[in-house]
């Protein structure tokens, strides 16, 4: 795998691709996808993907009833998005009784659906330790071995907090993907489940 990065990186340097997209495309989609991903993100089995799915409903019904609205901004640029979920139950929600844990995990769900409406990429492999980020996302299609089109990807979610804290947090979460041992672009998401927010940037390698 470390000869397969150090490929994909000098790949990178030569080539650097365009990570946002998503303005110069028509989006007609106005949902937020948390369910069924594992059909379009190859990077997640059919349980992981219901597992990142069960977390998000149990933030989602801390604050909210389905349905609801989300604006997920990306780079400054506005897209109202909305979604629906059914409502868990006691078992279901003890099972997720850690909060931090499933606010990290249900952020996964709404993260890579934002990624996935916005900019059109998709999860494609879990990354590795210490390289900053959570996933390899590439463009939707793409596969495991499509690894020299991808961007990393960091996810991080709040709970309670407004638009400052999770503007607060997006900083800390490109600081760490900037640091990460991977020269390969990439991109931070943060999740607020109260505030219905999901902010997406780009790291900058300057």
């Amino acid at each position: 795998m470390a000869a397969i990065l150090r490929a994909i990186e000098g790949r990178i340097h030569r080539q650097q691709p365009e990570i946002f997209t998503w303005k110069d495309k028509a989006l007609t989609e106005s949902k937020l996808p948390i369910h069924n991903l594992s059909t379009r993100h190859p990077g997640l089995t059919d349980a992981v993907g219901s597992y990142y799915t069960e977390a998000a409903r149990v933030c989602l019904d801390r604050h909210h009833r389905s349905p609801v609205d989300f604006e997920i901004d990306n780079a400054g640029a506005r897209l109202p998005v909305s979604t629906e979920w059914e409502a868990t139950d006691e078992r279901t929600k003890s099972a997720h009784a850690n909060e931090i844990d499933a606010t990290e995990v249900g952020a996964y769900a709404c993260a890579l659906a934002a990624v996935e409406v916005a900019t059109r990429m998709v999860a494609i492999h879990r990354a590795e330790t210490a390289t900053g980020a959570d996933y390899y996302i590439a463009p939707l299609g793409s596969t495991a071995e499509d690894l020299e089109a991808s961007l990393r990807l960091e996810i991080s979610g709040v709970d309670r907090g407004g638009q400052a804290t999770i503007a607060q947090r997006l900083a800390a979460k490109l600081e760490q993907a900037a640091a990460g041992g991977s020269n390969i672009p990439a991109l931070a998401g943060v999740v607020g489940f109260r505030a219905r927010l999901i902010m997406l940037r780009s790291v900058n390698r300057e």
